[in-house]
């Protein structure tokens, strides 16, 4: 296991936040960096490595938007380099545009999901997923948002309209963001779960860690694929403590 832990989060995990909870992001600081970044990396780089199966899936009609995402990745993290880029950790990595999804995966602490219009609904095309949080991309690809949710007990066929609605108004440069809170006794990234293996309810006292991931989705201008980025920081419980109740 794991224990890659940060010290703080930029926003109240603990506020009340009812799905879907939405709101404006900023379109130059949507993608965050913290002093959880070296040790993120090296370990989104082993689970790269050895399984791939697991966090990587893309089908032929997510590769433009990837290459797209990869883009408008580069120009605001790297400044648009073309060939390389060197990280904050100092970790040099090349650029392969013909495979947009793992390169991404070797430059930002987030995971990205991309969804595609077809028919009605939008469809998980392609993801980079190295920290799901007890979910598996096996079973969510290529399918549709409603099926994605299913095994949310608060998802219902409203909920489902509503963020149907949302995903058809997300706007090119005007991301929006949200947040959830979870309580876990393991503090490893990397929890795939089955849909049909529920993970047992843990609240703050039990658990050992909180688990928050900040969400953004944003519209690709040109492919108009919608990206959902996922940001994940893990506390010691502890630690969530004292930022309540501060000294």
């Amino acid at each position: 296991m794991a224990v890659i832990l940060q010290h703080s989060i930029p926003y109240d995990p603990l506020a009340p936040n009812p799905l879907p909870g939405i709101k404006p992001a900023d379109p130059e600081n949507w993608l965050h960096c913290d002093e959880a970044f070296a040790a993120q990396m090296q370990h989104r780089a082993e689970l790269l490595i050895h399984r791939k199966q697991d966090v990587l899936a893309q089908s032929a009609g997510a590769l433009e938007p990837a290459q797209e995402l990869l883009e408008l990745v580069l120009n605001q993290s790297y400044r648009g380099a073309t060939d390389q880029v060197s990280r904050p950790d100092g970790v040099t990595v090349r650029i392969d545009r013909a495979r947009p999804l793992e390169t991404l995966c070797q430059l930002v602490q987030e995971d990205f999901c991309i969804l595609q219009k077809q028919g009605d609904e939008h469809v998980l095309t392609g993801a980079i997923l190295c920290f799901p949080a007890s979910w598996m991309l096996s079973e969510k690809f290529m399918r549709p948002l409603i099926a994605i949710h299913m095994p949310v007990d608060v998802y219902d066929v409203d909920i489902a309209r509503r963020v149907q609605r949302l995903f058809d108004g997300i706007q090119p440069g005007r991301p929006l963001w949200r947040f959830n809170a979870l309580w876990y006794h393991d503090a490893e990234l990397f929890q795939p779960r089955s849909a049909h293996q529920r993970r047992a309810h843990e609240d703050q006292s039990s658990a050992r860690y909180l688990r928050s991931e900040r969400q953004t989705l944003l519209r690709l201008p040109q492919t108009r694929a919608v990206v959902f980025a996922i940001h994940t920081y893990v506390l010691a419980a502890r630690q969530v403590l004292k930022l309540e109740n501060p000294a």
